[in-house]
């Protein structure tokens, strides 16, 4: 049975018609019960399983919320975008592109996850960080602030990427790691253990 219906509530961004959805069924996983008004999405088919979208929440385009994902606050999932198990996407957070978003990841704050990345496992992005190209942020690894993870960066482990640090090449941050700053992980470069590395020292 579907979990929601689009209501007759709409309205455009951009060029596209956005639809409110409404609750068929409890989801108490989302203390959400029938009758609920939720987010918008473009058409049925951005919202499957028992995910949710919540508040001013737009999903549109190709992108898909399933699982039990929630999106909610004034957060954003567009074009080829997917988030799915128990993601978290909240706040004014954006994942576009072919992203990905799963597991028990969170999105949230400003931040922005893009192109062909992946955020997974028990991963947070948040502040005004942007993890895009090929990198992924996975494990219990952390990238907030105004930090940046893209090319093919790897980010795992219980590792941390903050302040205006960048990770990007094929470099990997992993371990109990810390990149703050305005430090620099490029090229193939390695940063793991209990390695704190900042300002570029």
């Amino acid at each position: 049975m579907k979990h929601f219906k689009l209501s007759s509530e709409t309205k455009i961004y951009g060029t596209t018609m956005l639809h409110r959805i409404e609750a068929l069924i409890d989801l108490p996983q989302h203390d959400v019960k029938v009758g609920d008004i939720g987010g918008w999405i473009e058409r049925e088919s951005n919202l499957s399983g028992n995910a949710w979208i919540a508040g001013d929440a737009q999903v549109f385009d190709n992108a898909q919320v399933f699982g039990n994902a929630q999106v909610y606050g004034n957060a954003r999932v567009s074009d080829n975008a997917h988030v799915y198990g128990n993601a978290r996407v909240s706040d004014n957070a954006q994942v576009y592109g072919n992203a990905h978003v799963y597991g028990n990841a969170q999105v949230f704050g400003n931040a922005l996850v893009s192109g062909n990345a992946r955020v997974s496992d028990a991963a947070l992005v948040f502040g005004d960080a942007w993890v895009f190209g090929n990198a992924q942020v996975s494990g219990d690894a952390q990238v907030y602030g105004n930090a940046r993870v893209s090319g093919c960066a790897l980010v795992f482990g219980v590792a941390h990427v903050y302040g205006d640090a960048q990770v990007s090449g094929d470099a990997q941050v992993h371990g109990n790691a810390r990149v703050s700053g305005d430090a620099r992980v490029f090229g193939d470069a390695r940063v793991s253990g209990d390695v704190w590395l900042f300002d570029g020292k």
